[in-house]
């Protein structure tokens, strides 16, 4: 899932790249929160 995050990260903004970015950025924040938790 990162190596498609890095091919997505010079998406221009308002983009159906870009949105794909964010809604792969939110899974895996929400998976680290979950299965790494910092606190």
């Amino acid at each position: 899932m990162l190596s498609a995050i890095e091919l997505l990260l010079e998406a221009e903004p308002g983009t159906p790249e870009d949105d794909e970015l964010q809604a792969l950025s939110i899974l895996v924040d929400e998976y680290e929160d979950i299965h790494y938790p910092m606190g």
